[in-house]
């Protein structure tokens, strides 16, 4: 049976009268399982006018009962982690323990906001000048919106609307239309924890849905995750429009491998960081730059490891790699393994003749590993984001790290080597955002943030952790002063504490 998605708004389903909708698919079946309703600017503008309506009994409610909104959140999502790793899994594809991760992943974000009580503690000086004090507080914008990619239906939202809420905002989230389904069944947890109506709702829909939340003179900030272009599409329209934005696009993560790294425990990473979730996720690795000796054993011991990746239905957690997101996707992916071999780029493994028995009709694609990219080359500039290990040689540690500074995109890099000095030169001059010493996928937990550099991250913060919270609240400070006696009259001069 195909089931009917509608939009979630003031505590509500709310069915689509647009007229328009999207058939999702089951990414390993190709079989249709969602029908979502696409947005009008009117039906987006009646989830802001909710989430309007609902901010100032919200923002004026305590820090402390907001978090134990989210305690109790985090308790029920616990609970259904599993049916919702299967819903991720039903429509993106991934494999369910991957999903699962995810879920989690998301969860430590709500564990931190728990602590918003703390986290929005200002600050108290007392006589800067005489009898006059000075404190600092942090109050919340209003409205709210996040616009989320396909790749992470639960962890992405998970690390916006917690955090806004908690600091006293009201939220309007548009998932991605290709994996609605998560958020929905996020929006009626967060009711069955507690949160008021239209505190938290939620939109489907297409570029009219977003454009809407982009111009709306009612929402204050937007957070977004997705591709670069989108994401400059994103931070100019609402900045021109007077929002705070932070959006972050397109990576194409580096992983260095020196001569002295452990090869087996970066193989190992490599592997992973490069074909879990089919390479779909915005810190997949998808280049290894190979340093001196390094190279042919590094290729030899890839390539043996792509060639036996399981891949198959995200249901069986034995698999390695899921199918991709889309038809769609996966030609684009292809695509770009042909360019590479039209470049002059050595297919190590071709993965596109793969067909997984008894699922012909989803959307399957083996890991492919090139080896001699260069810089030049279209596969190393442009983001796959699919199950695609470029391996760039070069001759020494100066000469990968200048590779991996020159790159457009600036979201994480790793290095894998013993010796202590590499590692710290590496972090101290690399320009990214998130870097990993020995860790191939260096993700901060939740209570540091997440963000990358470059045309990673458009805008000034990056997101949930401390810089979450500063994005979604503004500061303001008092100064006072409770004279008494005889005043002493007007002063026409600028004001020094004495």
């Amino acid at each position: 049976m195909i089931r009917e998605l509608s939009h979630y708004v003031d505590g509500k389903q709310v069915a689509g009268a647009s007229g328009r909708t999207l058939d999702i698919t089951d990414a390993a079946t190709g079989q249709v399982v969602t029908r979502v309703p696409l947005a009008s600017q009117a039906e987006t503008a009646r989830a802001i006018e909710a989430a309007r309506a609902a901010f100032p009994a919200w923002s004026a409610t305590s820090p402390l009962k907001r978090a134990r909104v989210f305690f109790r959140f985090l308790e029920l999502v616990d609970k259904h982690k599993r049916e919702l790793a299967e819903i991720i899994t039903r429509e993106h594809g991934k494999v369910i323990t991957d999903a699962m991760g995810s879920v989690m992943r998301g969860l430590e974000v709500v564990e931190f906001v728990c602590g918003a009580p703390h986290l929005l503690k200002g600050a108290f000086s007392e006589n800067v000048g005489q009898e006059i004090d000075s404190h600092a507080i942090r109050q919340p914008l209003g409205v709210c919106a996040g616009i989320t990619p396909f790749n992470f239906p639960a962890m992405v939202p998970l690390w916006m609307f917690p955090v806004a809420i908690a600091a006293g905002n009201t939220f309007v989230l548009k998932p991605s239309e290709k994996v609605p389904s998560t958020s929905a069944r996020l929006a009626e947890i967060m009711s069955d924890a507690g949160l008021p109506p239209g505190v938290l709702n939620v939109v489907h829909g297409d570029r009219e849905a977003v454009d809407t939340l982009l111009t709306h003179p009612d929402v204050a900030a937007v957070s977004f995750v997705g591709s670069t272009n989108v994401a400059m599409h994103v931070y100019q329209t609402a900045a021109a429009h007077g929002k705070r934005v932070q959006a972050l696009g397109g990576a194409k993560n580096h992983l260095v491998v020196m001569p002295d790294a452990d090869l087996e425990q970066a193989t190992d990473a490599l592997i992973g960081a490069a074909y879990g979730s089919a390479g779909e996720r915005c810190m997949a690795i998808s280049v290894a730059v190979a340093v001196g000796t390094v190279a042919d054993d590094l290729v030899a011991g890839l390539a043996q490891r792509v060639a036996a990746l399981r891949i198959g239905p995200g249901t069986n957690p034995e698999n390695d790699m899921g199918p991709l997101i889309s038809a769609e996707h996966r030609a684009r992916v292809v695509r770009y393994v042909g360019l590479g071999v039209e470049e002059g780029a050595n297919l190590v493994v071709d993965g596109r003749g793969l067909v997984v028995p008894g699922h012909e009709g989803g959307f399957f694609l083996g890991g492919c590993l090139f080896d001699h990219v260069t810089p030049a080359m279209r596969i190393y500039r442009e983001e796959i984001f699919g199950p695609v290990l470029g391996v760039v040689r070069v001759p020494d540690f100066e000469s990968a790290l200048a590779v991996v500074n020159g790159h457009e995109y600036a979201n994480g890099a790793a290095i894998f080597t013993r010796d202590g000095d590499s590692a710290r030169n590496f972090t101290s001059r690399v320009a990214a955002g998130m870097v990993g010493v020995n860790v191939p996928i260096p993700v901060p937990m939740a209570f540091h943030s997440f963000g990358g550099f470059k045309r990673s991250l458009f805008g000034d913060t990056h997101m949930h952790g401390p810089e979450g919270f500063h994005f979604y609240t503004r500061l303001k400070t008092v100064t006072s002063r409770w004279p008494t006696g005889m005043r002493a009259g007007a002063e026409f001069t600028m004001p020094v504490m004495k």
